[in-house]
């Protein structure tokens, strides 16, 4: 459907210079003078009335104001995406570009001329600022540093300044963990905010996001989150210092410079004023300053504290008599320059790019024919680019709206609109991804607000309103969970508001301080939550502390009541009770009497500390006696002289020694001797004196803890132990003869064979070699347990020689006195000595 020429160029109810039917006045002054409120007391003391706002969310805000007074069938909302029009309204909140001017009102007001010097939007402001006028009073609210350009081009103008209600003042740089609460910081672009306000929620607790990609409900949202005082603290883009009425009691500027769209260059006094004034709300003063070492310049600093800013110098204006003879003069209309003074040509702006780009096409010069179809198509041009995508997709999808429109249906196809709303409707994702989302549908829901674009327009009005809210609702709750920890902010207010915070211990070990969960209670130690504490873990540690005292004690004696399934030794080497580590194994007097190390918080009492260390103790003393059995306690009573001593050597070896070792003590061992050890397990063999009863998974594990804790090695350093008794395993290099010994094991170079293997291996072997040299033969692996290629180390270590020849060579005793040399070669245990001095050590004391 093709527009009525009419509404392309406005004139009814809109007058030129010179040409006021009522009163004229400008009210001007710095921030938080109650400009706004004044123009929307004079509005409502009228029959009726309009007020052109920056920003939608003003719009949107003034709107609940004007309901509240009026009621909802007075008052009108007329914005570019949402608009709430009564039969009988007479009130209208709108944003500038979307100022209904062919209605005729007694009341006009305009927001902010001062934007009329803004290179994106400024020629809009111009354009109401000479044009849109109430029949009995219009006013128009800015800075002062928009007087003398009103003075030249609105002569009969009167001119009001009003001071500000309260002081604003200069407080120099802060570090984002010192700035006040009530602050907000300001950043110039949607990656910068976000990263603030991560910083925020790590040392602050949380802060709430403003900047001009959020939809509005979504920023109603993150603004009530501030004002409720959920945070006490908010990170915002510049957009703020357009009128966002909030506690603010100190700005902090993160950069002093900004990107305008063509450049990075510095802010002007103004803007940092602009901005500023956000800071003191009606009486209360205010403060700005700097987050970092980036000073503001002094004579700045003079200028915002006493409101005195350089004049505008210029507007920028467009050409608003438009010709639609053609496309060309159309385009040709737009770029006329201004006759009078005090107006510069506008940039070219987003619609007249997209007229440009679209210019180009030769379908649509075909179907912008005619004055009408011109008309329409200017009007679809000026659709906002909300998502903000190549200056060539948006003139593309722009393209197709025409298309539909000036088809045969003259209207956009439903099930087109259908498609791309179905394909936006979806509330899960990222931030990045909710704020483009709400971008495409704002876009829908500008377009569902001409009913002579699309069929059912109130349906697709509602529709899209609910995507848009529903997609607003996620983005909120999106924005709290990344860039808000609520326990945080509520423990660093409440430390604020006094001088020491209380806490306590749920039954389940949960750690609560004022109320609020900031960790719990692993075994002795409390575990703070990572992201609770802050520039402020002191006072809330301490609060945890003293609250843990109690629950420690009563936890301690839980502990020595508890019994010994619910505790295990780890790999590690630490003793868990109940899954949660609670002390570690140390280097204690004797292998088999290690010591251990309560795990336990810094500050717990020694007394409960040590009340850990015996219960540990006597813990870990049953677990070896019932591995080890009578090495763990000492030699028998009834065992005398050498058969004690046979007792303790094993007892340091862990269960297993070298029998050329004990050669000293065996050899005077009488028969009865020898009986008594064969009766607690011990095998005399002629390489290894062992205990076959220790060759088992769980106790080779155990020995080969205290080995390593004895000689210092770290448990975690541990090779990998077969899980049963294997016939042989591989032997790292690392790890000495003695380890291996540990666990029952004797080492032959790269393998390690069982001690009851290497009994067979050498008795074998003594059958052959009387016979005289011999081969490595499979029946002499098989006998062993031993991979073929192994037995040749498994011989030399015996004491064989290798003599090559044919059929791989064969093997013979080396002469013994050579032999003997190879067996004092070897490792000894360090320190030996008597083994009756050792029965103190031995003696298990938890």
């Amino acid at each position: 459907m093709l527009p009525n020429m009419d509404r392309v160029v406005p004139s009814i109810g809109v007058t030129g210079r010179g040409e006021n039917e009522g009163r004229l006045t400008a009210v001007l002054g710095p921030t938080n003078t109650g400009k706004t409120h004044f123009a929307m007391e004079r509005m409502l003391a009228h029959e009726s009335g309009m007020i052109g706002f920056p920003l939608r969310l003003l719009a949107r805000e003034n709107y609940d104001r004007a309901v509240r007074v009026k009621g909802a069938d007075a008052v009108a909302l007329v914005t570019g995406e949402e608009k709430i029009v009564p039969p009988r309204a007479r009130y209208f909140l709108c944003t500038v570009e979307a100022m209904p001017l062919d209605r005729a009102v007694d009341f006009l007001a305009v927001d902010e001329v001062q934007i009329g010097a803004d290179p994106e939007r400024g020629h809009v402001f111009t354009h109401r600022l000479l044009h849109a006028r109430g029949r009995l009073e219009t006013v128009v609210i800015g800075a002062e540093t928009v007087r003398p350009l009103l003075r030249r081009v609105l002569p009969e103008v009167e001119i009001v300044t009003r001071p500000r209600f309260s002081r604003l003042a200069y407080a120099g740089p802060k570090k984002i963990t010192r700035l006040p609460p009530r602050s907000a910081v300001i950043g110039f672009s949607a990656a910068e905010v976000y990263a603030l306000a991560e910083l925020m929620r790590r040392r602050r607790g949380g802060t709430a996001v403003v900047l001009g990609a959020l939809s509005p409900r979504t920023r109603n949202a993150q603004v009530g989150l501030y004002q409720s005082g959920d945070v006490d603290y908010l990170v915002a883009t510049d957009a703020i210092g357009m009128g966002l009425n909030m506690d603010i009691d100190h700005v902090a500027f993160a950069r002093l410079a900004k990107f305008d769209g063509r450049q990075t260059r510095p802010l002007t006094p103004a803007e940092i004023g602009q901005i500023a004034g956000r800071a003191g709300r009606h009486m209360n003063d205010g403060t700005f300053g700097t987050t970092a070492g980036e000073l503001i310049p002094a004579e700045t600093i003079q200028k915002v504290e006493a409101h005195e800013f350089d004049p505008l110098r210029f507007l920028y204006w467009r050409n608003p008599d438009l010709d639609f003879t053609s496309l060309d003069d159309l385009i040709a209309s737009l770029s006329v320059p201004p006759a009078e003074g005090g107006f510069v040509a506008a940039r070219e702006a987003e619609d007249a790019a997209t007229l440009a780009a679209l210019a180009a096409v030769p379908e649509i010069r075909r179907r912008a024919g005619s004055r009408a179809a011109l008309a329409l198509l200017w009007e679809v041009c000026q659709i906002p680019d909300f998502r903000k995508v190549m200056a060539e997709a948006h003139a593309r999808f722009v393209g197709r709206l025409f298309h539909d429109l000036t088809g045969p249906a003259g209207r956009i196809r439903s099930d087109w609109i259908a498609r791309q709303v179905e394909r936006i409707d979806k509330p899960e994702g990222d931030i990045g991804t909710l704020v483009g989302r709400i971008a495409e549908i704002r876009t829908w829901t500008y377009v569902s607000y001409r009913p002579d674009w699309v069929e059912e327009a109130l349906h697709w009005q509602e529709r899209t309103r609910h995507i848009e809210d529903k997609l607003s609702d996620a983005l909120h709750e999106r924005l709290t969970e990344r860039f808000v920890d609520k326990r945080t902010a509520v423990l660093l207010r409440r430390l604020h508001a006094r001088d020491e915070l209380l806490g306590g211990v749920r039954d389940d070990g949960e750690v609560l301080v004022e109320g609020l969960p900031v960790g719990r209670i692993e075994g002795f130690r409390f575990a703070a939550m990572a992201d609770v504490l802050g520039e402020d873990a002191r006072a809330v540690r301490a609060a945890a502390e003293r609250a843990l005292r109690q629950a420690f004690g009563a936890r301690v004696a839980r502990f020595e009541a508890a019994p010994d399934e619910e505790m295990a030794l780890g790999d590690d080497g630490r003793i868990a009770w109940n899954g949660v580590a609670v002390g570690a194994l140390a280097r204690g007097a004797h292998p088999l009497v290690p010591a251990v190390k309560p795990i336990a918080e810094i500050g717990m009492d020694a007394d409960l500390r040590e009340r850990i260390r015996v219960r540990l103790a006597a813990w870990i003393a049953r677990c070896v006696a019932r591995r080890y059995g009578p090495l763990a306690g000492g030699a028998p009573a009834e065992l005398r002289g050498a058969a004690r001593g046979v007792v303790y050597q094993l007892a340091e070896a862990l269960g297993a020694a070298p029998a050329a070792q004990l050669q000293s003590l065996t050899a005077t061992l009488a028969p009865e001797d020898r009986k008594a050890l064969a009766r607690l397990g011990v095998r005399f063999g002629t390489e290894t004196v062992y205990l076959p009863r220790l060759q088992n998974g769980p106790t080779m594990k155990l020995g080969a803890l205290l080995w390593a804790v004895f000689h210092g090695r770290a448990p975690e350093s541990l090779p990998e132990l077969p899980s049963g008794p294997r016939a042989w395993m591989r032997a790292a290099a690392a790890w000495p003869e003695s380890f291996y010994r540990a666990l029952g094991y004797c080492r032959l170079g790269t393998a390690a064979l069982r001690a009851d293997r290497m009994e067979a291996l050498a008795a074998a072997a003594r059958r052959l070699a009387r016979q005289g040299p011999f081969a490595a033969t499979p029946a002499l692996a098989a006998a062993a347990g031993l991979p073929l290629k192994v037995v040749p180390e498994a011989l030399e270590a015996l004491g064989y020689r290798h003599r090559p020849g044919e059929g791989g060579g064969a093997f013979q005793p080396l002469p013994e006195n050579r032999r003997a040399r190879r067996r004092a070669a070897e490792p000894q245990p360090a320190n030996p000595c008597s083994p009756f001095a050792r029965l103190k050590a031995l003696t298990v004391r938890p």
